[in-house]
């Protein structure tokens, strides 16, 4: 009965605030963006017609020549409050980067629309150019609320893109999307069992990295990269172990402030998302970046490969130009558009505990499910997804394995089990795809295609 209730609010919602459409959302050209040969499009959609919420996407496809046969996918950055359009679309996997005075664009050349249309979304209202009309709602934002709105949104998007309709979808994300990603799919799942004749959706699987998945083994495992790195002492280590319930619904006041003494004083000015990457000290405004702590390791970047990448992001979104060519902030959002809300991260309403059970389900539904690991975040590190998956109790179909990248070197390694793939990506911090854009993008393709990783050297092109 609850579900036929919940479904019965889906449909009366993908019925209204679709507006809009296909021709109108085309985008001609960005400022400053080299020609390309595929199509792009940006806009709205209501998820909530009541409260006025909106949620904007930016959709990249792949080449005119080969678009209509490739998946679409879905790309959520974390956070909670953090946006695709500036971490996704422009630092990771999108066909463009924002050259270094934000007056333009250049190519990436290991975008990931080579093999997929990419769907970036910036989720929940209240992250980017995503907004709601009623101000409560950025206060009694969570878990919940986010994986409806972004089921919503996929429903409303089908309708005004309804080429893609049945076309192969995944969804993929990092960090706090380790929440973001499995909780839709599981939303689109039992969506999809309510329409058994004909799937609304046409999702296949979902791919997440450097994810928050357990708060108990990531708040271990976390504590254990950073003593095996050399991050923190013996001493720290200890304490931190002795003050802090990881299982806890908050951190005592002796397991913040030892946490707060291992990141402040034990290791120093470092960028934990990339442990051996530069840090960066220019301003944005009035504003100099520096390491700041977030309440159990939810996820904001601070630095990347280039450090001051995010900066750039910052002012070329801001331009009235760049809004207006992407049909971004057309109600005229009374903030400036930032990478991360704080308002959001802050007023976190709801978060679940861990999400091994959903993995459990979804591993039953057959879909195909990646977890990667860039193995220099100390933020979300690899020994933190190591041991939640652990805890998945999987049996092992193909023993861990070095995997090889096109230049002839180690990529990370990888181990298969019964329902799960793991892999880590060598030298990669917490965004691995700008980090590490090759090795990613053979990720990438080999999730696309379900064959594992290359167990050895590829023959060079």
């Amino acid at each position: 009965m609850w579900r036929s209730i919940v479904i019965a609010v889906l449909l009366v919602e993908c019925c209204y605030g679709v507006g809009g459409d296909q021709a109108a959302d085309k985008i001609t050209k960005l400022p400053g963006q080299p020609d390309v040969n595929f199509d792009q499009y940006g806009g709205y959609v209501t998820v909530s017609q009541k409260d006025g919420r909106a949620l904007f996407y930016w959709l990249t496809e792949a080449s005119r020549e080969v678009s209509s046969k490739l998946p679409l996918v879905l790309w959520l950055n974390g956070g909670p409050g953090c946006s695709s359009v500036a971490y996704g679309a422009s630092e990771e996997i999108g066909p463009f980067r924002i050259d270094k005075n934000a007056s333009g664009l250049y190519v990436n050349e290991f975008s990931w629309n080579k093999v997929a249309n990419l769907l970036f979304l910036e989720s929940p209202a209240g992250v980017g150019f995503s907004y709601t009309n009623t101000t409560s709602n950025l206060f009694s934002t969570g878990d919940k609320r986010t994986a409806q709105d972004a089921l919503i949104f996929l429903l409303n998007w089908f309708e005004r893109f309804p080429q893609y309709r049945h076309r192969e979808f995944y969804i993929c994300g990092e960090s706090y999307a380790g929440h973001y990603v499995p909780q839709l799919a599981k939303k689109i799942y039992e969506y999809n069992k309510s329409h058994k004749s004909k799937p609304f959706i046409n999702l296949k699987g979902f791919m997440v990295g450097n994810a928050v998945t357990d708060d108990l083994y990531d708040g271990i495992g976390t504590t254990q990269y950073w003593w095996n790195n050399a991050l923190i002492s013996d001493a720290t280590y200890q304490s931190i172990m002795k003050n802090c319930n990881f299982s806890a619904e908050s951190y005592s006041d002796a397991c913040n402030e030892i946490q707060d003494y291992a990141e402040n004083h034990d290791m120093g000015i470092i960028d934990p998302y990339s442990i051996y990457s530069p840090v960066c000290t220019e301003a944005i405004g009035n504003k100099t970046k520096t390491f700041k702590r977030f309440k159990k390791s939810m996820l904001r970047r601070k630095a990347g490969y280039d450090p001051c990448t995010e900066n750039y992001s910052e002012i070329y979104y801001n331009r009235k130009d760049v809004q207006e060519a992407l049909h971004a902030n057309t109600t005229g959002i009374p903030y400036r558009w930032t990478s991360c809300s704080d308002v959001l991260f802050e007023s976190w309403l709801d978060s679940d505990f861990s999400m091994l059970p959903v993995y459990k389900e979804l591993i039953q539904g057959g879909l195909r499910i990646w977890v990667f690991s860039g193995d220099t975040d100390s933020v979300v590190p690899v020994t933190a997804t190591r041991l939640s998956l652990a805890h998945l109790n999987l049996t092992v179909k193909t023993p861990w394995y070095p995997w090889y990248t096109n230049n002839q070197t180690v990529g990370g390694r990888t181990e298969v089990y019964e329902g799960l793939t793991f892999t880590t990506v060598r030298g990669a911090g917490h965004e691995v795809p700008l980090h590490q854009p090759r090795r990613a993008l053979i990720l990438f393709k080999s999730f696309l295609a379900g064959r594992s990783l290359p167990s050895s050297r590829l023959p060079r092109h």
